[in-house]
């Protein structure tokens, strides 16, 4: 640009500004304009490869900084900077020098004693890289009493160390190693996430190549299901530490709870290279090629895993969990002896006796199978919570209010888009199988089970003064509000989409209450509900060991209750709704395919495909438990699997055999 009123001090202030806004080619924008006036400007020329540096565009930054170097060749942040890009480009015999000349031209620049330290140690050079280490340390004014509440917090002394903390911050409000902490603290007592999350964007801000702020800000991230911001914070972190085999972990798993799993894929590949005994990476790596269909490739991981820690058994459990896997006599022996140990955490022992149930299963050993999926159970039961009374009485208020007057009378008020199909249900009945047939259909893309509409649920009337909450909240909506919560679904749930194909499918199971209220909101959207015979859709949920949730899948009662509060609200709905939801039959689907594709089709307003009877062709992504037996052409060897442990279930008999008289004649044979 000619335009002679640019100022220096506005033009990089705002480049500065957008640097910390996480805008880097925005502020290359601003340099280049400034240095089309004043090309000799260092300040700019510096901020300009540090732009650069973000878009990962080294080349470019290291001409930038040298030109910079050139016209100032004592400019001790330039040279550090140079040394940041060299040892990213892994040039670290280069790095070391101009780190060196740093150092000698300013010996208080404590991040490049860190970086100098690390480049040493990438060649070898151990103890020097000590040395640089611990001149890092000593330049840290709060060094000894960060340590101190760092101590404090390992040893499970939380309160102290936070308290300590907040005193190195009032006293030294720029500490980012008292920030990272402090973040640190909040976040393993589950409090303050958005204060922890505030502290570490902070401490990036002030120190942007701080790696080991942004790696807990990609895990905290992570946690509060921001994805995108997740793989950003990882992105930085690898981008400064390359070698960083926990950085690239965590992208890895960033990624593959986005719906990106090649690219997962990928970042768990680099973690395992650089450090290949790390079991949670290879269990991570995994269960990302599970995901993709690599079955022989998760089994290499999964046992990596296990090779490096024997008695890891959350990795069994998720070789149990491919389901069309049988376990070697070896691999059971172990399991069994793992059990034996009185040190065995109570996790782990969880975790051996569902695969253990697993892999009696597959030897038709079907009590002793039961044995260990049911001890399995009572412990699991132990560590959750689920109270059955408080769902029913919730379940009761949603029928309350979603009354066939009131959605009636609320009737064409929602956002009118038809995109969501919505399959609903129990786990483990059949809905994976749904969505498969669906999303091989040329115009469906196929999610997963989307964290949405509940969240959606649970905010209405969050904000009130009376108290009055969801569901009774929602008889106060204003006609614009029912379109608005239409329009927040869709917009959150369009986070996790890869596709712009017109129809999408939303596979949560637990959304089943949330008929009325999805009716409402979307009434052009359709929704599916996977049903099965009472007792295998029963024990395929208490043979599961949930990630997370489905609590009431650890009890036989508590199971036998929730069917029941399932059957009544779905029965709700067939009448205050008649004709909005398509009941599909497990059974049905898998002995008469394509009269069953056909009517799933049409209920959803799509023409029939072919592809979606060879659902099994279909190359995407899936997540759930039953993402191996959808990648298998249609069979029959799981109908009727209750009646193996028919001796274990008079509980099941007693509390849902009603229902059972109610189903069609090709779901209440199964089996025999």
């Amino acid at each position: 640009m000619s335009d002679t009123s640019i100022d220096k001090g506005s033009s990089l202030s705002q480049a500065i500004g957008f640097m910390r806004a996480n805008r880097p080619l925005r502020a290359e924008e601003l340099c280049r304009d400034y240095l089309g006036q004043k090309p000799g400007c260092t300040e700019h020329l510096r901020l300009l490869g540090h732009a650069l540096m973000k878009q990962s565009r080294l080349q470019e930054a290291e001409q930038q900084l040298r030109l910079a170097l050139s016209l100032e060749p004592e400019f001790p942040q330039v040279h550090e900077d140079l040394g940041s890009v060299l040892a990213m480009q892994s040039r670290f015999e280069e790095a070391i020098v101009e780190l060196e000349r740093a150092i000698q031209l300013q010996p208080a620049l404590p991040l490049a004693h860190k970086k100098l330290g690390q480049a040493l140690q990438a060649v070898g050079r151990g103890n020097d890289a000590d040395e640089a280490f611990r001149v890092y340390l000593d330049n840290d004014p709060d060094r000894q009493a960060i340590a101190e509440h760092v101590k404090q917090l390992r040893e499970g002394s939380r309160e102290e160390a936070i308290k300590g903390l907040r005193v190195v911050l009032k006293r030294n409000p720029d500490s980012v190693n008292a920030m990272r902490f402090l973040a640190l603290a909040y976040w393993q007592g589950k409090e303050n996430l958005g204060d922890a999350e505030a502290l570490l964007r902070r401490a990036t801000q002030q120190a942007p190549d701080y790696a080991g702020a942004w790696l807990i800000l990609g895990a905290l991230l992570l946690e509060r299901h921001k994805h995108m911001e997740a793989i950003s914070a990882y992105q930085e972190v690898v981008r400064l530490e390359p070698e960083n085999a926990e950085a690239w972990g965590g992208l890895g798993n960033a990624y593959s709870v986005a719906m990106y799993p090649d690219k997962g894929a990928e970042a768990f590949a680099k973690s395992v290279a650089i450090k290949g005994d790390a079991p949670g990476v290879q269990m991570g790596y995994a269960h990302v090629l599970k995901t993709l269909g690599d079955q022989a490739g998760a089994l290499a991981a999964y046992r990596a895993a296990i090779k490096a820690k024997p008695g890891f058994g959350e990795v069994y459990w998720s070789m149990a969990n491919l389901k069309i896997f049988n376990f070697e006599e070896l691999e059971v022996s172990a399991m069994l002896q793992q059990i034996e140990r009185e040190d065995l955490s109570e996790s782990a022992d969880i975790h051996f006796r569902f695969a253990l149930g697993k892999a009696f299963e597959d030897k038709k050993d079907y009590d002793r199978a039961w044995h260990y999926y049911h001890t399995g159970n009572e412990r699991q039961r132990m560590t959750v919570s689920h109270d059955p009374v408080e769902m029913e009485n919730r379940h009761k208020r949603l029928r309350s209010v979603f009354t066939r007057e009131f959605l009636t009378e609320k009737a064409n008020r929602g956002h009118d888009v038809p995109d969501p199909i919505f399959i609903v249900g129990l786990p483990r009945s059949g809905s994976t199988l749904v969505e498969q047939i669906l999303a091989s259909h040329s115009q469906v893309e196929g999610t997963s089970e989307l964290p949405v509409l509940g969240k959606l649920a649970e905010s209405i009337g969050r904000y009130r003064t009376d108290g009055v909450q969801y569901p009774e909240a929602a008889r106060d909506l204003r006609k614009k509000d029912w379109r608005a919560y239409g329009q927040q679904y869709m917009e959150e749930s369009q986070r996790h989409r890869v596709t712009d194909k017109p129809f999408f499918t939303d596979k949560l199971p637990n959304n089943f209450p949330q008929v009325g209220l999805l009716h409402l909101i979307l009434p052009n959207a359709k929704i599916i509900n996977a049903r099965r015979h009472p007792f295998d859709s029963c024990l395929g949920g208490y043979k599961q060991l949930f990630g997370s949730g489905q609590n009431f899948t650890y009890d036989m009662l508590d199971l036998a209750h929730y069917y029941r509060r399932y059957d009544a609200m779905m029965k709700h709905w067939r009448e205050v709704l008649p004709g909005k939801v398509l009941d599909v039959h497990y059974e049905e689907t898998v002995t008469d395919l394509e009269n069953q594709v056909r009517r799933i089709l049409a209920h959803c307003g799509l023409g029939f495909e072919e592809s979606c009877v060879r659902f099994h062709e279909t190359e995407r992504a899936v997540k759930t438990a039953s993402s191996e037996q959808v990648r298998q052409p249609i069979y029959t060897g799981a109908l009727g699997t209750w009646r193996r442990y028919a001796r274990h279930l008079d509980l099941w008999q007693e509390e849902l055999g009603y229902i059972i008289d109610e189903l069609p004649e090709v779901s209440r044979s199964a089996g025999l």
